[in-house]
């Protein structure tokens, strides 16, 4: 019996990589080192260009009658609520004598609760005496209002008592006149009348003497609540310090301006969409990670590790274009001058051995315009690329950014090794070119990546697919220099690991 094993379909690609997304994050920090320096700037520049206003601040303590030790603040809200009326305002500005309306005046002040009972306020004004002024006229301004509705509370609730005590006052006279003009009779229901009215009279006069009580205790208490509203923090202004405002404002422009800055990074990185980790780009290019370069110059104590991860990339390009009698290429996307020191390191190595011409196929044609120096191979431009002989080696340098001449891409080489930058184009656009070097019969050897990230260990070697281009296959039509039968086969060339990372070479 034949069985036979289906394999597992791949797993989906997650909607967000959230390790692509820290890394190309973590790529972009000038874009956010910027924006949160400029926050930190902008927050400096609005305390030395824009100062506080000259400001006072004065406390008053409130009593309420209704006080309670479980009151969640809404009596000090209220009160904070009350200053911020034209009553108050206008009776502060009549007392400064200021012709300024209360319409406008209100802008200049605000009133915040501390505590239940602590009503503080805050007043501008031109300069720190007119400030310390208004504050004191709102503070004498609001006690008085307090007071003013507190005594009048109270007179309103004392004349509504003493109302009602004069009411049953003259219902208990006429009581008394029922009770005086009654003659005593022996007829029980003459007496049970009587009885009744004078029951009614204990009643009233009860009721008389609880009024009285209430109507007296309503005018006790307002002494003390009148003696309990108080400024007790006079007004004074405050002093502020330039360096520590200065620093405060730096401090929050900085958090904000790194905020935004991480959100643009993330946003854009998200947007752009451009493969930063090694398995993305192989994955995108179907072709495997060779090696891996720094793009900028290194610290000291990795320049030896960057020089020696060179000459091993050298060589291993060198052997590359010895196993192949058809012409190689180095196709670079976003690192034309780091491809041109790769192509005259590898031209050097190879015109040791023999005739040797570096087809310059960049735009600007950058090798072919240099200056040449003594040892240096023959460069010419990509114009005058089939006018070679046939008997030179031929080393091709192009390029796969967009605008590139497709067509033209094999006369550079009949196999190209791709040197890349990080996150410089889309993953669109490296597909673009996977399928672009396939319909050219270009296969490719493997991928050099420029500038990868440190932190960087994801796999850059395709373990399950083919070594070339997709849809390139490994039997494209074979030449020698352009035609002929191929003499080598390809030896495959395993990933290298990045020079300036901690991770050991593979």
């Amino acid at each position: 019996m034949t069985t036979s094993t289906v394999p597992e379909p791949p797993a989906a690609a997650p909607l967000l990589d959230l390790q692509a997304l820290v890394v190309a994050v973590r790529r972009r920090r000038r874009l956010w080192c910027l924006v949160g320096l400029l926050g930190l700037l902008a927050g400096a520049a609005v305390a030395v260009l824009l100062p506080p206003p000259p400001t006072a601040v004065t406390t008053v303590l409130v009593a309420h009658e209704a006080d309670q030790p479980n009151d969640p603040g809404t009596l000090i809200r209220t009160d904070a609520a009350l200053l911020q009326t034209t009553r108050i305002a206008g009776r502060a500005l009549e007392a400064l004598d200021s012709p300024q309306r209360p319409e406008d005046f209100m802008r200049d002040y605000q009133g915040l609760g501390l505590t239940n009972n602590l009503l503080r306020i805050t007043v501008t004004g031109a300069d720190d005496a007119e400030a310390v002024a208004r504050a004191k006229a709102l503070a004498d301004a609001f006690v008085e209002d307090h007071v003013r509705r507190i005594r009048e509370a109270a007179d309103a609730e004392a004349k509504a008592l003493l109302g009602q005590r004069d009411t049953m006052r003259d219902e208990l006279a006429r009581v008394n006149e029922e009770i005086g003009s009654g003659a005593p009779q022996s007829d029980p229901e003459a007496s049970a009348n009587l009885e009744s009215l004078f029951a009614r009279r204990a009643e009233l006069t009860s009721r008389i003497a609880d009024f009285d009580q209430r109507a007296e205790e309503a005018r006790l208490g307002t002494p003390r609540l009148v003696a309990g509203t108080q400024v007790v923090d006079a007004a004074r202004a405050v002093r502020h310090s330039l360096p520590r405002t200065a620093v405060t404002n730096a401090g929050i422009g900085l958090v904000l301006g790194l905020a935004l800055g991480l959100a643009l990074a993330a946003v854009g990185s998200v947007v752009a969409d451009r493969p930063v980790l090694r398995r993305q780009i192989a994955a995108n290019l179907g072709a495997s990670v060779l090696a891996e370069l720094p793009r900028r110059p290194a610290m000291l104590w990795r320049r030896r590790r960057n020089r020696v991860a060179r000459e091993r990339l050298t060589t291993s390009l060198a052997r590359a274009a010895r196993d192949f009698a058809e012409p190689m290429s180095l196709l670079e996307l976003g690192c034309a001058r780091t491809v041109s020191g790769i192509a005259l390191d590898v031209a050097r190595v190879l015109a040791a051995e023999g005739p040797l011409v570096v087809v310059d196929g960049l735009p600007g044609s950058q090798l072919a315009g240099r200056r040449q120096k003594p040892g240096d191979p023959t460069v010419v431009s990509g114009g005058h690329a089939a006018a070679g002989s046939q008997h030179e080696r031929r080393l091709g340098v192009g390029s796969v950014a967009p605008g590139t001449a497709w067509t033209d891409l094999a006369y550079l080489g009949t196999r190209t090794v791709l040197v890349v930058r990080a996150g410089h184009g889309s993953a669109a656009w490296l597909h673009t070119v996977a399928r672009q070097l396939a319909d050219q019969h270009i296969p490719v050897i493997g991928v050099v990546l420029i500038d990868p990230d440190p932190r960087d260990r994801t796999d850059g070697t395709l373990w399950d697919g083919q070594h070339t281009a997709p849809r390139g296959g490994n039997d494209g039509p074979a030449r020698q220099n352009g035609t002929g039968p191929r003499h080598k086969e390809r030896s495959p060339m395993w990933a290298a690991r990045v020079p300036d990372s901690d991770q050991e070479a593979r």
